[in-house]
């Protein structure tokens, strides 16, 4: 029996808005972006079993960036969830053919830090390089399947930045 991609679920998220004090967004530049393409996002993760999507977020913020959840104060969490699809050419390749896009909750952390507290060399590498942004540059950077999203978080969170 073959799934069609109307039939495949949307993987559950969490994603990170990590503003800091001078309110700029942190993203960082994906390590797996196609040759020569700027792929910028902010981080975010899958929620395993059992997890709250809250917990999720610090975890995930913490796998990708090293900041500790002593360095954040969680602002805001979206309202609803947010939806994506991929692309036709990147289904089946990643998250093992299972999901045919993601469903995010996206919380606003603002980050009480310094740049010596980031780190993206982890365990969980996912970034190249990193840098602090103003936020509405955000959906210049992100892929253009993301884009739209991206716009809707800034909107929801903008009066918070």
């Amino acid at each position: 029996m073959t799934t069609t991609f109307e039939e495949l679920p949307y993987r559950p998220c969490a994603g990170i808005m990590l503003a800091n004090m001078q309110g700029k967004i942190f993203v960082g530049q994906r390590l797996d972006r196609p040759e020569g393409a700027d792929a910028w996002q902010m981080p975010q993760g899958g929620i395993d079993d059992g997890e709250d999507a809250e917990t999720a977020a610090l975890r995930e913020l913490f796998e990708e960036t090293g900041v500790r959840t002593d360095l954040v104060d969680v602002l805001a969490r979206s309202r609803d969830e947010h939806f994506y699809d991929l692309p036709d050419d990147m289904i089946g390749r990643i998250w093992k053919g299972k999901y045919r896009g993601q469903r995010q909750n996206w919380f606003l952390m603002r980050f009480k830090g310094t740049d010596a507290d980031i780190n993206i060399e982890t365990e969980h590498r996912e970034f190249s390089s990193w840098q602090w942004v103003d936020a509405p540059m955000l959906p210049a950077l992100i892929v253009p399947f993301k884009k739209r999203l991206y716009e809707n978080i800034l909107a929801e969170f903008a009066d918070l930045i």
